[in-house]
């Protein structure tokens, strides 16, 4: 990426070089599109929710942004010598389902052969340009609020190796296919301007890209940050994903770890699969914003604050 030389356009709003969840390109004064495209490797064994989950997960990139989804395209590997058509036409299946709660249409798609399957969407939504939410948008102040619990890559490790409860399962299925709609909206109502969703690279990777980007440090309250029951049990006997290690790895340099365990920064920097939105509000909108959030069925945590800086995150 690095090689590729920068695309600059006084109507690329947002392009590669901040590491935001979608491009975004000014149509006019009142709207721009929003584009993004995510695909996964199964995470749960029932094939319908997969669908679910990677669609519910791509279209998270446009929530981010502060954008709505308009349509989408369906992105397929599959492996047809040992998967028939009608186990993929129930992973389309839950795309659809997500596509009809999201009020968006999914128009076509592209298949390819591949010994791994992986599915997600190509989606493209709308924002309007001066209502933004970007990985730059983070201020000085900022009260930190996170929309949904940690601990994704640990259940679905164990959903893996088979010894993930039940209720568990449930729980993090169900987090994993709640749409990132409700909170996006909450965060502009409050004057949010800076946001990013909570994937691949775990909360400590993507918040701490936002701070480098904003120009802030991070205070993390860890025991406000929330985590299911359970997850630490499963983590302690050894479901931890190898992503997460990495990104561990990969944000100790701008990590003050003080006196916690190994165990509570991996926590953070547990590998997420449809994850939340972490987002800044001016303190005295913080209160108002986490009521939305419960209001609307989600699990949000206050978990810190921003202050000037250069990308650390001091854990407290």
């Amino acid at each position: 990426m690095r090689r590729l030389a920068p695309v600059t356009h006084p109507d690329l709003l947002v392009g590669v070089e901040s590491g935001d969840d979608a491009a975004v390109w000014r149509l006019d004064d009142n709207r721009a599109l929003v584009f993004t495209a995510d695909f996964i490797t199964p995470v749960v064994d029932d094939a319908r929710a997969w669908g679910r989950v990677a669609a519910a997960n791509a279209v998270s990139d446009i929530y981010a942004m502060g954008g709505q989804p308009l349509l989408a395209l369906d992105l397929v590997a599959w492996n047809s010598e040992q998967l028939s058509t009608d186990l993929l036409g129930d992973v389309m299946l839950g795309a659809q389902d997500v596509a009809d709660e999201g009020g968006f249409f999914l128009a076509g798609g592209h298949t390819v052969d591949d010994p791994e399957p992986k599915f997600g969407l190509a989606v493209v939504g709308e924002a309007h340009p001066d209502k933004l939410l970007t990985n730059t948008g983070f201020r000085d102040g900022d009260v930190l609020i996170l929309t949904k619990p940690l601990g994704v890559g640990v259940v679905t490790t164990a959903i893996k190796r088979g010894n993930a409860p039940p209720e568990l399962t449930a729980e993090i299925l169900d987090s994993m296919t709640r749409l990132n709609n409700d909170a996006s909206r909450i965060a502009i109502e409050a004057g949010a301007t800076g946001a990013t969703d909570v994937t691949g690279f775990g909360l400590l990777g993507h918040l701490g890209r936002a701070m480098r980007e904003s120009g802030l440090n991070a205070r993390i309250e860890v025991a406000a940050v929330a985590v299911p029951d359970g997850v630490r049990d499963l983590a302690e006997a050894g479901a931890m994903p190898g992503g997460s290690r990495r990104n561990l790895a990969w944000v100790d340099d701008h990590v003050d770890r003080g006196d916690f365990e190994e165990l509570d920064l991996l926590l953070l920097a547990d590998a997420q699969t449809s994850g939340g939105l972490v987002f800044g509000v001016e303190e005295d909108r913080a209160e108002s914003a986490f009521a939305d959030l419960e209001s609307t069925g989600h699990r949000p945590s206050i978990i810190g604050r921003t202050t000037v800086g250069e990308g650390l995150i001091t854990l407290i």
